[in-house]
């Protein structure tokens, strides 16, 4: 991009961040619930590392990754924009053992922990490097085989050996929703808030992170009590039509 491309992409950035903190502000007041809790993670996955100093410019503070290289590639970009160190990036996407190397310690939140087999890893990693990863267990409420995460069942059965492992810290949960369908969508939240409430009370932790709501279905995560929105295509896509 030259300077006159970037200024009108920052333009339509800086617009369409405030669509959505509006969208946001609107479905937390039908639910009676603050705005502020809800956190704006916007999914850098799509573009690059200047395009993510242009967000960062605008207001966003907190990005994802859906893939271990990419994030790599994204932490060493943004080395040569000093004005981002303090930028909070997570890991979002499906993440295999043997990439675990490449994000523990290099992220703020792993919201993807899909089975025990995963959070061992991670908690081996973080032994070995003096380094406590704060994470979310990621459940496939829906039940589509398409999706990845424990089933509901299956996180009941493990949380308790994954809450033992050390240099792990459980905050919560996240899911995906089944897409073009707003009353699955529901139906899928709040499971997620169901399920975390019985698990919060079952093992005494808070577990007070929701990490749920992607481009089509935000507002109705948010009615339902997700307090992390996943957008990429909302926040970076000017032809993406924010219905």
């Amino acid at each position: 991009m030259d300077e006159t491309e970037d200024e009108s992409y920052a333009a339509f950035l800086a617009e369409r961040r405030e669509e959505i903190l509006q969208r946001i502000a609107e479905a937390a007041a039908r639910a009676g619930r603050d705005a502020s809790e809800v956190e704006l993670l916007a999914v850098s996955k799509t573009v690059d590392v200047p395009q993510v100093d242009l967000a960062w410019k605008v207001g966003y503070r907190a990005f994802g990754e859906n893939r271990p290289q990419e994030l790599v590639r994204k932490l060493k970009g943004i080395a040569s924009y000093p004005q981002m160190a303090s930028a909070r990036f997570d890991m979002i996407g499906h993440l295999q053992t043997n990439k675990v190397r490449e994000v523990v310690g290099n992220v703020t939140l792993i919201h993807s922990v899909s089975s025990l087999h995963l959070a061992e890893a991670i908690s081996k990693r973080g032994v070995g490097h003096d380094v406590t990863s704060d994470v979310l267990l990621e459940v496939n409420v829906s039940g589509e085989e398409s999706k990845s995460g424990f089933s509901p069942d299956e996180v009941r059965a493990a949380l308790g050996d994954i809450l033992a492992l050390p240099a792990l810290r459980v905050h919560g949960l996240m899911t995906m929703a089944p897409a073009h369908d707003m009353d699955a969508a529901r139906r899928t939240f709040s499971g997620l808030r169901e399920l975390r409430d019985e698990l919060a009370s079952r093992s005494g932790l808070d577990l007070p992170v929701l990490s749920c709501g992607m481009s089509d279905d935000f507002p109705i995560a948010v009615e339902e009590g997700s307090t992390i929105v996943r957008l990429g295509r909302t926040v970076f896509d000017p032809s993406y039509v924010l219905g």
